[in-house]
């Protein structure tokens, strides 16, 4: 069935408008960002942007469940890749700074869920909940497959993730230093964990 051409503009300049929010919440955080900040990147009226939220509350919440499809999505396809855990910690973490430093990026940094009304507040820390959980299942995996050494799954996936998650606070779209960060980055937090 193909997709309705004016869907696939929307949810494009939507998208478009999730990354430039990111990019403004990253930098300037919840409170020092207004809706006109990220309407001006965009060169949109504020008019316009209300077509796409209702206010800034709900602009901070699409960009953080934005950000855990992207974390599901790298896990998701490294997982159906990949037959060691530690091949799959390597292959997530590739994957996952891949879209925050590439094209798809920025992504934003959950680090105002407190400023969420209740209602997405839970949901976005249920989000990323589970997320945390699938990466302990995975570090279990390589654990029983032997491709992991034994470690405490909830801190080393806390480490790990808490490592990776900062990214794009100090990214700033510099493409050399992204080519590095794909580069070293998985290797770098993955270091300790080999058997």
């Amino acid at each position: 069935m193909a997709q309705d051409p004016v869907e696939t503009r929307f949810q494009l300049k939507r998208d478009r408008l999730l990354k430039a929010a990111a990019d403004c919440f990253n930098k300037k955080g919840y409170s020092g960002t207004s809706l006109k900040d990220v309407a001006d990147i965009l060169n949109l009226t504020d008019a316009a942007l209300y077509y796409y939220v209702r206010n800034k509350e709900e602009l901070v919440y699409l960009c953080y469940v934005r950000a855990a499809d992207v974390g599901r999505e790298a896990m998701d396809r490294a997982i159906a890749e990949c037959d060691t855990g530690l091949d799959t910690v390597l292959r997530y973490l590739r994957y996952h700074v891949e879209i925050m430093v590439g094209e798809r990026g920025p992504i934003a940094i959950m680090s105002e869920v407190p400023s969420l009304r209740p209602q997405h507040r839970d949901e976005v820390l249920e989000l990323s909940r589970k997320h945390s959980s699938n990466f302990e299942d995975i570090l279990e995996q390589g654990i029983s497959d032997g491709s992991i050494a034994k470690c405490d799954v909830r801190m080393t996936g806390n480490a790990i993730m808490g490592a990776l998650n900062w990214i794009p606070k100090w990214f700033h779209g510099d493409a050399e230093m992204a080519r590095k960060i794909v580069d070293e980055f998985p290797r770098i937090l993955s270091n300790g964990l080999r058997n």
